[in-house]
């Protein structure tokens, strides 16, 4: 089984944040394929099934919270005999530019919490992982203030889905590979 995990947090208080650009993406793509978001208790988490690329694939969004991410992704793999290198995280980078999209094959979970739980609850840093940018905080904020907080309104967010659809499309279909040498420089 190919999972798509979405990384973010459970709760109103969260839902519309930057730093649930991972939930938000697997919704947007639940909600283009009619498909709806089934609890599973076994695996601490949301999941839906759709086609992407050609290829079964699960939507994931764990319920742990961010920072217990890999408690989750373990639950995953162990109830769905599934790999680490066919889970494909998806998640927030301020690091990046808004709208930049980033894949990886694996390494370093480069300070991002979520990822870091993901890595220890597989025990591997072998995971891909696909990079949302949401832009850095304005100079004073602080970092989880502004992560913590709504996209602003010259985001464009819904570009943003349309485009990381494509390369994830792009991604089950192609390889990791091609879908770095197609969305990783744009």
């Amino acid at each position: 089984m190919r999972i798509a995990l979405g990384l973010g947090n459970p709760g109103a208080r969260y839902t519309l944040t930057r730093h649930n650009i991972g939930f938000m993406a697997v919704d947007h793509l639940a909600a283009r394929r009619g498909v709806d978001w089934q609890h599973r208790e076994d695996a601490v988490a949301e999941v839906a099934e759709v086609e992407l690329g050609g290829q079964e694939v699960m939507l994931v969004k764990p319920q742990t919270f961010m920072n217990n991410s890999g408690r989750a992704a373990a639950a995953l793999c162990a109830r769905w005999e599934t790999k680490p290198q066919d889970i494909l995280v998806v998640f927030d980078d301020f690091l990046l530019d808004f709208g930049r999209l980033r894949f990886r094959r694996g390494g370093s979970d480069g300070g991002h919490n979520g990822l870091a739980s993901v890595l220890e609850g597989l025990n591997t840093q072998d995971v891909p992982r696909l990079r949302m940018g949401i832009g850095s905080p304005p100079e004073g904020e602080e970092i989880i203030d502004y992560v913590l907080d709504s996209f602003s309104p010259e985001d464009e967010v819904e570009d943003l889905f349309e485009r990381c659809e494509k390369a994830l499309e792009k991604y089950y279909a192609e390889g990791v590979e091609a879908a770095m040498n197609s969305f990783n420089g744009s």
